[in-house]
């Protein structure tokens, strides 16, 4: 019994240790959806900087048309500038997936609203990221300069990279 308390305690403590913003500073872009983030405060058993894909969206890859201007602008937003990251899960390659933030700006929702990204085919439930997308193929915006820019989902497969 006591082991199962410890346990549940256990797994009630990383949750809620997930669950807390961080604060840091973004130490390089990868790409259009992908960023190291430098916590201030990291545990010294952990790696100094967290690989993060961001989440609800999806960017052109480097190598796809409009990929190095979605990599362009995200560094524009975020490099070696003070950022908070909420962690909302860890991804099959290891990643930690998060929302980012600079000032009071969140960063993914931006990457739509500017045309850079698209919105996750995952989260297409969320009304004010499929407004953003909305917005800016109207206003033909980033990759919707494109009559029907590719989504990097189709890329991927087509292209056959291990991503």
């Amino acid at each position: 019994m006591r082991f199962l308390l410890g346990l549940m305690l256990f797994f009630a403590l990383a949750i809620s240790a997930n669950a807390a913003p961080l604060t840091g500073v973004v130490i390089v872009v990868i790409d259009g959806d992908t960023v190291l983030f430098k916590p201030d405060h990291h545990r010294a058993a952990s790696r100094s900087f967290l690989k993060v894909r961001l989440a609800d969206i999806d960017a052109p890859e480097s190598n796809q048309p409009h990929g190095e201007a979605a990599t362009r602008a995200l560094k524009a937003l975020v490099l070696e500038r003070r950022a908070t990251l909420e962690i909302v899960a860890t991804d099959t390659y290891g990643r930690k997936v998060g929302r980012l933030q600079v000032d009071a700006l969140p960063i993914n929702m931006e990457l739509v609203r500017r045309g850079y990204a698209w919105t996750s085919t995952r989260y297409r439930r969320n009304a004010e990221i499929m407004d953003a997308q909305r917005d800016a193929r109207r206003a033909r915006l980033g990759l919707w300069q494109d009559d029907e820019p590719t989504p990097p989902w189709v890329w991927r497969r087509t292209h056959s990279l291990a991503y």
